[in-house]
């Protein structure tokens, strides 16, 4: 779980709402529903506007990584691979075969199924980086649905400050109704430019920060299992693939080849 971003959402808002009860302001004056979903509202129509139906929808659904990591352990992986290049070199490629039920990751099954059926390794290859490719680029797309968020939100923030203005000027012969209107006028430019800023886009930024170590992870299994359909040295594989991780996550220990 990335407690990261709850942590730096606390921290964000915590700190305005301390802020403005050191300059002697209240809470209340900057909770505006009409500011709110002024800003919301507005900034979620026009995201709906620029993109198709599947993309917010994707876009959404990776908010999820934002908060738990990918499952991803490029550690454990490595280990698979060494552990199914000893044994094709042992008891041929054939023999991977019962160990693709053991897989969890499906990713990782396709590929140790193209070894058994024989495929090309270049061509394994190539299958394999176009579905990371594929999936890496449909989640970008989807990302920035929050990059768009964030560009849209101060300039509907300053709508309705617009919108608080009119309303202030409707009723200057009414002095009772000038604190709300200039209240939404202010708070919904906060709400705009404190929604792209603190939150859409680190949001789209993470996410795709996250997407990024997903495709790494990716290609590293692609490298392993290539080389485990090429016939490397295990030995040699294990050095080769232990080189995407850091030094202190490396194995000091020699495989036998």
């Amino acid at each position: 779980m990335d407690f990261l971003t709850i942590i730096g959402a606390v921290i964000a808002i915590g700190s305005i709402l301390a802020g403005q009860l050191l300059e002697g302001g209240h809470i209340g004056s900057i909770i505006q529903a009409t500011a709110f979903i002024i800003v919301i509202g507005g900034t979620l129509g026009a995201v709906c506007i620029q993109n198709p139906l599947s993309v917010v929808l994707k876009g959404v659904s990776l908010l999820s990584l934002t908060v738990f990591d990918p499952k991803l352990d490029i550690k454990t992986d490595i280990a698979k691979i060494i552990d199914l290049a000893n044994l094709s070199r042992k008891q041929g490629l054939l023999a991977l075969e019962g160990k693709i039920k053991d897989l969890p990751d499906p990713f990782f099954k396709k590929g140790v199924q193209f070894i058994v059926d024989g495929t090309d390794p270049k061509m394994m290859q190539e299958i394999l980086e176009t579905e990371v490719e594929h999936h890496e680029e449909e989640g970008m797309t989807a990302a920035k649905v929050w990059d768009a968020a964030g560009g849209y939100a101060p300039t509907v923030g300053i709508l309705g400050a617009v919108l608080g203005l009119i309303h202030v000027m409707e009723n200057l012969a009414d002095p009772s109704k000038l604190g709300g209107g200039i209240a939404v006028a202010f708070v919904a430019t906060v709400y705009g430019v404190g929604a792209a800023n603190l939150f859409f886009l680190p949001l789209g930024n993470k996410i795709k920060l996250k997407l990024k170590r997903e495709a790494a992870a990716r290609m590293v299994i692609i490298a392993g299992l290539v080389g485990v359909a090429q016939g490397d040295n295990p030995r040699i594989l294990q050095e080769k693939l232990e080189s995407y991780l850091p030094h202190s996550q490396r194995s000091k220990e020699a495989v036998k080849g």
